[in-house]
């Protein structure tokens, strides 16, 4: 210690290198930061060491859609923390800006000894195309160029290329990009990996990075934002075959699945919005906002702060149903915000609608077994409170009798941000929901009929096998997918019900 005392006792002293630790030294009241602790200097010898958690988590964008959802999430991120003042964001903070001392910035953004703030991300495609735009775009300047990574050739929509052959070649050089981004966090919380369940890349190099993420970072939470194929809107006629062999390979190495679909967010854009023609920029900085609200309070302040092991223990009853469900309010347009009250008990109110649900399913057709109330901004724990108790008066929101508490609450006291030009309303405050539901098993039905009329014809399989692939890796995938709907059937019958069954076998 005495090293660090020495550099405290230098009054005008501000940095000072001791052994491979950097120093920072406040002029103000003298305290000293070492990478992620800071020391207070008192005038005698006793010193008071104050723990600054640092909760680091590292994005990994898969894809065309893990890209683009990337973008979308990365220009968020940079306005809350004020880095984006500018045409063309560098990852500097303007000398004036309100976060220069901000832990929070840690989360998602390293430190470089210039000053600068650089993504913790990885975009990922094996086509160049996507990733080409981020190199020539508004952000060029932000992302280091090594975490950009492409290959030469696409996955073609197909699962095998992107798992097996193609994918094959890239993913130790990924490994090892994600290995040097860990070793740059001294807390490292876990991974978000963005992908889509319909594409060659996302379905296909997404699930071998899940299962090397498994294998390499095994305690860590590994979480998804995937984006589920839409019941009408369709990319590619082998989104089920991709969707239902990613789901199957993931299952066990992902610890929470968030599913959005393009055509819920869609419809939103269009109804709450007012966009007549919703392109995938709006659609995207929609899904940022949920993203963001899962984050916050890993990043700001808050009276209750929810960090990303509670998301599981909180959301995930059982290890494979572990696809919540997103809900997001108020989502308005500037027009209608002025004329709109946005209480706590009318966020609340809303997120239980199925028109502000990021996937196409009912809720008033299952149970809710878990739910998380993620709010935002000028909130306080009473009212809160008060908009639960007055949920749970609601005959149609139904939890399972087995879990009779169901509420997780998170207070961020940061307001929501909005991007200039874009949408949302600037609002005071905002509320995430994500809810454990056994309604959003009709997605995985609606899935399982659409795989079974494609692989009833064996169409398209060939495809599949000339990449390297086990016809029978087919019919495993979908017995996995059918025991998954059995589970989220099994898990909304009552506990009277099931000892009933119990009782006449």
């Amino acid at each position: 210690m005495s090293e660090f005392a020495s550099a405290a006792y230098v009054p005008y002293l501000e940095e000072k290198q001791c052994g491979v630790q950097h120093v920072c030294v406040c002029l103000s009241c003298s305290s000293v930061k070492v990478r992620g602790h800071a020391f207070s200097f008192l005038p005698s010898p006793i010193v008071h060491v104050h723990h600054l958690n640092m909760r680091e988590v590292i994005s990994l964008h898969v894809g065309q859609a893990g890209v683009q959802i990337g973008n979308a999430c990365w220009e968020l991120y940079t306005a809350e923390h004020g880095i984006s003042v500018s045409t063309r964001p560098d990852g500097h903070l303007p000398k004036d800006s309100p976060s220069h001392g901000d832990q929070g910035f840690s989360t998602f953004f390293s430190p470089t000894g210039s000053g600068k703030y650089v993504p913790r991300s990885l975009y990922i495609d094996l086509e160049p195309g996507v990733v080409d735009e981020v190199r020539s775009g508004t952000y060029r300047d932000l992302f280091h160029p090594e975490t950009l990574v492409t290959g030469k050739e696409d996955a073609a929509n197909n699962y095998a290329r992107g798992h097996y052959t193609v994918g094959k070649e890239l993913i130790d050089g990924v490994m090892d990009k994600i290995r040097r981004l860990a070793d740059n966090c001294s807390g490292l919380q876990g991974f978000f990996v963005f992908h889509s369940f319909g594409g060659g890349t996302g379905s296909g190099f997404g699930a071998l990075l899940l299962e090397r993420l498994s294998t390499d970072y095994g305690k860590k939470a590994k979480l998804e934002f995937c984006v589920y194929p839409a019941p009408k809107l369709s990319s590619s006629v082998v989104e089920p075959y991709n969707s239902v062999l990613t789901t199957h390979t993931t299952l066990e190495h992902s610890d929470c699945s968030f599913m959005v679909d393009n055509e819920a967010i869609y419809d939103i854009c269009k109804k709450n919005l007012g966009v007549s023609s919703p392109g995938f920029t709006n659609l995207n900085r929609l899904i940022a906002q949920v993203v963001s609200s899962v984050t916050a309070s890993l990043r700001f302040d808050g009276s209750l702060n929810v960090d990303l092991n509670e998301f599981q223990t909180n959301l995930v009853p059982f290890p494979r149903i572990h696809f919540p469900l997103a809900t997001y309010a108020p989502i308005i347009s500037a027009a209608k915000a002025g004329h709109e009250n946005n209480s706590v008990s009318e966020l609340t109110f809303s997120c239980f609608e199925p028109g502000n649900q990021m996937v196409k399913c009912d809720p008033r057709e299952g149970k809710f077994m878990a739910c998380c109330l993620l709010f935002r901004g000028d909130v306080v724990p009473k009212d809160v409170q008060a908009a639960i108790a007055s949920i749970k008066t609601k005959r149609t929101i139904q939890f399972v009798d087995w879990c009779p508490t169901g509420f997780k609450l998170g207070i961020c006291n940061e307001p929501p941000t909005c991007i200039p030009g874009g949408d949302l309303a600037h609002v005071s405050r905002s509320l995430c929901m994500l809810s454990n539901t056994t309604a959003i098993s009709a997605a995985w039905t609606r899935l399982d009929h659409k795989f079974d009329l494609l692989y009833s014809k064996r169409a398209f399989v060939h495809w599949y096998v000339g990449e390297g692939m086990e016809e029978g890796e087919f019919s495993e995938a979908r017995e996995d997918l059918a025991a998954l709907e059995k589970d989220y059937e099994e898990v909304g019958i009552d506990s009277a019900d099931a000892e009933e069954e119990e009782a006449e076998y």
